[in-house]
């Protein structure tokens, strides 16, 4: 997960580069394979630097919005951005989770890495989430490695900057979390039949499938 108190936001983009990046490009095949969404309309929440917006946007046809409450922090998306030349088909959007500024059934596919465990009313977030979701859409919010042994390699290298990551990973992903993220799914308006938490030893997303 992203942790931005690791230093300034440089400093972050700098960390995600050297150690996080490679899982991006996994997810993003991950959750395209499992939702069969290539095209149409993505968002990326939290998105950050926007790097797993953008593996999504290298590895199919879809419209990304990265979207973030930080405006900063996108000003290194859109670099990133011109980095890739995806600008025709990525933008960047300032704003959080519980307040979207998009239609209804807007996005065919939502996504989220590492932001959820920030959120501090999650049943409202997630309303919102399914509010923006399109018919068929399916969203993939939480927090994961890919593989279990991508996850050990980055733990290791992230505690050399954090001694204390691996807690923070514990917390957020270990086989405490998904009860909670039920309990938090049981309190919003998300039909019980949409919505469930898929979790493994690197993993734990919170997979809603609207109904047509």
């Amino acid at each position: 997960m992203g942790n931005r108190s690791v230093g300034d936001k440089g400093g972050f983009d700098k960390m995600v580069r050297e150690i996080m990046f490679p899982v991006y490009p996994l997810l993003a095949a991950d959750f395209m394979q499992k939702s069969g969404i290539t095209e149409g309309t993505c968002l990326d929440i939290g998105a950050g630097n926007g790097y797993l917006g953008l593996a999504l946007a290298e590895k199919s046809n879809l419209r990304v919005h990265l979207v973030d409450p930080d405006p900063d922090i996108l000003k290194l998306a859109r670099v990133n951005i011109g980095e890739r030349r995806l600008e025709g088909r990525v933008g960047t959007v300032v704003a959080g989770a519980g307040a979207l500024p998009f239609p209804d059934n807007y996005a065919r596919l939502i996504v989220s890495r590492g932001s959820v465990f920030f959120w501090e009313n999650k049943v409202e977030d997630f309303n919102e989430i399914y509010r923006v979701l399109a018919p068929g859409g399916w969203t993939f919010i939480g927090g994961g490695f890919a593989t279990p042994q991508l996850m050990a390699d980055i733990v290791a290298k992230m505690k050399t900057k954090n001694p204390h990551f691996d807690k923070f990973v514990e917390k957020n992903i270990g086989p405490g979390a998904p009860e909670r993220f039920h309990e938090v799914l049981r309190k919003s308006k998300v039909p019980e039949s949409e919505a469930g938490v898929s979790y493994d030893s690197a993993n734990l997303w919170v997979i809603m499938r609207k109904g047509d």
